[in-house]
């Protein structure tokens, strides 16, 4: 099962997933992803924790 988990304040917990590029080609992924949300990775998509104390964001259903 594919699932993603916005995480308190921090990255999106991809499960299961194909990643893709705009250009729609696949990217290397591995079974869990963290992808950045809040723009300040050196490493986007993937999450590289420069969010630690400059991102607040709590989604909750």
């Amino acid at each position: 099962m594919s699932e993603m988990q916005f995480l308190d304040d921090g990255p999106i917990l991809a499960k299961g997933m194909t990643l893709l590029d705009g250009a729609g080609n696949k990217m290397e992924a591995k079974e869990e992803a963290y992808l950045c949300r809040c723009g300040l990775s050196d490493n986007k998509p993937y999450c590289n924790g420069a969010h630690k104390g400059k991102f607040d964001s709590d989604v909750r259903a």
